[in-house]
């Protein structure tokens, strides 16, 4: 859950909407601030007319798919679009505003990571106090282009480490190739941000599609529990973070993150029967099928990873 960093929702709220929730409480706090909720996911098909009468886009979103949706959408609509991002003990602020001079979200990162590559909130973790932070400065920001007050972080980029306790500020210039932005945009539409993010490979995946998919060799938590109770040699590679691994981990597992993976396989034995595992299978089918392409058979990974044991097997697991 994400409960414990959000200070708007109470134990009282249990059971209610978000939405219903966070009115209540900003209301309760000031009741002559007028809100407006929209109980419907932010797509490419209604997000023109969601954004319509506001004069800001403010993004805290924590998906890659929203984000984009975002970026181009304040940039074909000319609207800044305030950035906020957090990971564990970091986080960033930053103000894309292609029309005061600074670039978008896209110069920086023209497409998304594949799916899998980059861990959650969930499964990286987050610092509770981290986003009200984060989002402190960017209201800070949002006070100021409404008010036309200072001076923007349009063109620049905050970090802040909170361990170090160090605030860092980097300069940002426009990409003249930028697809949303540049010189010769080719996005002058919303599109299907899905798609765009890999997720119609995997949870958006048409039915279609996933006849036609490649079927991974799979094992479930039940017979991980008599591999492990056997005597039967094989390795079990764990791909997930640092920090999951010391929260749960499986008898004898080793830890290899799915993002060093490609650069250690030397560390990988293909004589050796490998089971591969995740937090809940994603991770472990990226991993799975990169051992595949480079010649790795005695392999296969978990159905549902270490939540189905958790669930399954051993509920002394923490399930997260």
């Amino acid at each position: 859950s994400n409960l414990q960093r959000q200070i708007l929702h109470h134990a009282a709220d249990v059971g209610k909407s978000k939405l219903d929730s966070a009115r209540e409480t900003l209301a309760g706090i000031n009741p002559e601030v007028e809100i407006e909720t929209y109980p419907v996911a932010f797509t490419s098909a209604n997000a023109r007319e969601i954004a319509e009468p506001y004069d800001l886009i403010i993004d805290g979103t924590d998906n890659f798919q929203t984000r984009y949706l975002s970026n181009d959408l304040a940039v074909l609509t000319g609207k800044p679009n305030l950035y906020g991002s957090i990971f564990r003990f970091e986080g960033q602020v930053s103000v894309f505003a292609p029309k005061l001079g600074g670039p978008c979200y896209r110069c920086l990162f023209p497409e998304p990571p594949e799916p899998g590559m980059v861990p959650s909130c969930a499964e990286g973790g987050v610092l509770g106090v981290l986003p009200g932070i984060v989002g402190c400065l960017q209201a800070n920001e949002a006070i100021k282009l409404i008010l036309g007050l200072g001076e923007s972080l349009a063109g620049r980029l905050v970090h802040f480490d909170a361990l170090a306790f160090r605030f860092r500020e980097f300069k940002l210039r426009p990409d003249p190739q930028c697809p949303v932005c540049g010189d010769s945009p080719t996005v002058t539409e919303l599109i299907d941000y899905d798609a765009f993010c890999g997720l119609s490979r995997g949870e958006a995946q048409s039915d279609e599609s996933a006849m036609n998919a490649p079927i991974l060799p799979e094992i479930d938590v039940h017979e991980l529990k008599q591999r492990l109770e056997s005597d039967a040699p094989f390795l079990l590679l764990d791909v997930r973070e640092p920090n999951e691994h010391d929260l749960c981990r499986l008898p004898d597992a080793v830890l290899i993150p799915l993002g060093e993976l490609a650069d250690r396989l030397h560390e990988l034995d293909p004589d050796t029967d490998i089971v591969i595992h995740c937090k809940a299978g994603g991770r472990s089918a990226k991993a799975l099928e990169l051992l595949i392409e480079r010649g790795y058979q005695k392999v296969c990974h978990v159905k549902g990873g270490i939540n189905a044991w958790s669930r399954e097997v051993d509920p002394k697991v923490p399930l997260y």
